[in-house]
């Protein structure tokens, strides 16, 4: 939300107290270290606000809580679904949480405002046979053999986003103590156990693999290309779903399902709930508590299936 990304077009539309209130919530993102799809999102969604209260003759400041909730019914109206308008509702909380801050403004107005309700899916998770069937899948006898198969028992030992596999670095695991260094959501690093299997298979890469694809010296990504560059999280999902076919299971597989099933086979073990949520990143424990559904989903289906009067 600088000028350049304000855009020529949107910036002769608003009036200079929206220029300067875009302006200062995007060095404040960039300040809190905002990841970047959320700081592009929350532009976009707060450059369409400031858009509509131009046009009714209202700075920022004199924004209240029914202006958002016009705002906001609109959006309903034109079919944008609930988790679109629940996110606009959080860029719209931060962005007055800013001002107040600031002493621009004594109430945030959007604070005010209930998010809509959500339905919330259950995610999807694999089997621990099926895990260890797409894994066994991948032969390593190749480099990207080799790398796919180290990504891929790192993403699942460590419950790994597609992102923060393509970030790791070299140097990223400590094979001594059995731990890697993630840096997650919001440049956050957390610490996460690596298991034998997975610190074997990326030893395996590192001893045969990368070396066979580094192009330059100076190149720090932990997983490259075949081209000697880091990879991009499309890679990591093309590959994954490349092997999935291979191993026979269902092709939509992406790279959050491993994330999944590890916290999900946590749960099944016995691990707490709040060790889980330190391991995945989680800010909230509620974002974590999803895969007790999962779990308690499972329960009822091995229920109408083995009970006699189900």
């Amino acid at each position: 939300m600088d000028r350049e990304s304000i855009g020529t077009s949107l910036e002769s539309a608003l009036p200079p107290a929206w220029i300067l209130a875009l302006e200062q919530f995007s060095a404040a993102l960039e300040r809190e270290g905002v990841a970047a799809p959320t700081h592009k999102a929350y532009a976009s969604d707060l450059a369409e606000l400031a858009v509509w209260s131009a046009k009714r003759d209202r700075n920022p400041d004199q924004l209240r809580a029914r202006d958002l909730r016009r705002h906001a019914a609109e959006l309903s109206q034109r079919g944008l679904v609930p988790s679109t308008i629940a996110r606009r509702l959080a860029a719209f909380r931060s962005f007055f949480r800013n001002m107040m801050l600031a002493g621009q403004i004594d109430q945030n107005p959007a604070e005010l405002l209930s998010a809509p309700r959500l339905r919330r899916d259950l995610p999807d998770v694999l089997s621990a046979a099926e895990v260890d069937r797409l894994l066994a899948s991948i032969p390593a006898r190749t480099p990207l053999e080799t790398r796919d198969r180290a990504m891929f028992e790192l993403a699942y030992s460590s419950g790994l986003r597609a992102g923060e596999i393509v970030a790791l670095d070299l140097g990223a695991i400590d094979f001594d103590s059995e731990s890697i260094r993630v840096e997650g959501k919001g440049s956050k690093t957390r610490t996460v156990p690596v298991g034998e299997p997975a610190a074997k298979a990326v030893s395996a890469w590192l001893a045969k693999g990368r070396g066979a694809l580094v192009s330059d010296a100076d190149q720090a990504a932990l997983f490259i290309s075949r081209h000697g560059r880091r990879l991009s999280t499309s890679d990591v999902r093309r590959r994954l779903k490349l092997w999935a076919q291979r191993a026979g299971l269902p092709g939509g597989i992406h790279p959050h399902a491993l994330r999944h099933s590890f916290a999900t086979h946590l749960l099944d073990g016995g691990a707490d709930l709040r060790s889980i949520q330190e391991m995945l990143g989680h800010e909230s424990i509620s974002t974590t508590q999803v895969y007790t559904r999962v779990e308690s989903a499972r329960l009822k289906s091995a229920w109408r299936s083995a009970h006699p009067r189900a």
